[in-house]
């Protein structure tokens, strides 16, 4: 089995309920299912949650994970857990599998945009370099992925500004950068110098073939309206331009799903976009041959209370929860129209092959081509593994195709 070239992360950022997504449960009471139901899926006994019917068309494009576990409550420690496979302290900051992949993967990419890009806004839980440094940044585009062309540089241009425009613009920088070489001393040249060429790059990149990856214009009106005029469709169609680059690694970070309060109207509309938008991006990716090379994984740093609250101030909440809840992958050697673990009755522990965030990451990393326990590529001469050692259960090895 070849080595998946690239991961695209779809980070639902703020922990979605594992009961309205992969692991309903119809037959609860309403204090933990809501009264809402479950639906069929296109896989013979799988069944998801009923705001999900696009997905539930294309199961057997995915798998889902019923049983995650950790025991971190936090955003901020959850998060760094599920991405760095290690509890936060010790000393150090770890880098999350993102930049891990990109790193490893670097000498082998030939594309002018960095290995790692964030669709469109960092978390900002934790420094996902970590010791790493900045030579290790992702790009972060910013911008409106419902936009024509979002620039790389994250600011979308006003409508109708042309190329001499744009270069006027560059032209007034250059006469008001306190870091022109006309201005730089002695002391700071060799700053100005590092400064300036950063510039070029960035401009030249910004200007080239690379920066058509982002425009979306290009892409056929009717396949844009397939994955939503929403923010997370537009920004799945241009990860998917981004899996045709080359980029080793793609984030597409999806905020709104720290759902205290109201929980399932929140949930109702942040499902109906992202089920949309998921189900367009796996369809396309298997359509156009890329989706066996492609790793996909879909959650978050943990899921929600089982039991609802239904009282003043949460009306209908459910708060974090990391004992139990569901992710989502597909492609890059993961099997296709599986369900990986069970929860009981209610969703609120595992009952059968927990899965430790070590676990799943070490899996995507042994899918790329990585060795989990290998030591993490840096220039800062750390000897550190890049995750620990796999838990009794294992890595899902039951999943690689």
């Amino acid at each position: 089995m070849k080595p998946a070239k690239s991961v695209v992360e779809i980070w639902l950022w703020g922990g979605p309920s594992q009961l309205e997504t992969f692991d309903p449960k119809p037959n609860a009471t309403r204090d933990y299912n809501g009264g809402l139901k479950a639906i069929p899926t296109s896989v013979p006994g799988m069944e998801i949650h009923e705001w999900w019917p696009e997905l539930a068309k294309c199961a057997q494009l995915y798998s889902v994970i019923r049983s995650m576990t950790h025991s971190q409550f936090g955003h901020e420690s959850a998060t760094y857990l599920m991405q760095t496979g290690r509890l936060p302290g010790g000393g150090e900051v770890c880098p999350a599998i993102g930049t891990v992949i990109a790193q490893a993967k670097r000498k082998s990419y030939t594309g002018d945009l960095p290995p790692s890009v964030i669709l469109t806004r960092a978390k900002g839980r934790f420094s996902e370099i970590g010791f790493l440094g900045p030579d290790a940044a992702p790009l972060v585009t910013g911008g409106n992925p419902n936009a024509a062309r979002f620039a790389v540089d994250g600011i979308v241009p006003p409508s109708g500004l042309t190329p001499k425009m744009v270069q006027n613009r560059f032209d007034l920088l250059s006469e008001l950068d306190a870091w022109r070489p006309s201005s730089a001393c002695a002391v700071n040249a060799a700053q100005a110098a590092a400064f300036n060429a950063a510039g070029k790059e960035a401009r030249r990149i910004a200007e080239g073939d690379a920066a058509k990856v982002f425009d979306l214009s290009l892409e056929p009106s009717d396949l844009r309206d397939r994955y939503g005029r929403t923010e997370i469709g537009q920004s799945l169609l241009a990860a998917r331009r981004l899996v045709e680059y080359g980029v080793p690694y793609i984030t597409v970070n999806v905020p709104g799903w720290d759902s205290h309060k109201r929980h399932f109207e929140t949930m109702k509309r942040k499902s109906g976009e992202t089920d949309i938008a998921v189900s367009a991006f796996l369809t396309d990716l298997k359509a156009k041959g890329l989706l066996d090379s492609t790793i996909v994984w879909m959650g978050g740093e943990f899921g929600r209370t089982p039991k609802v609250g239904w009282d003043a101030p949460w009306n209908g909440g459910r708060n974090h929860y990391a004992r139990c809840f569901s992710t989502l992958v597909a492609g890059g050697g993961f099997k296709g129209g599986c369900v990986v673990g069970a929860s009981d009755e209610t969703a609120s522990n595992p009952i059968s092959r927990p899965v430790s965030p070590q676990d799943f990451l070490g899996s995507i990393y042994e899918l790329c081509g990585i060795d989990p326990e290998g030591l993490l590529p840096n220039t800062a001469g750390k000897k550190m593994p890049i995750l620990p050692p796999p838990s009794k259960e294992g890595r899902l090895k039951e999943l690689y195709a």
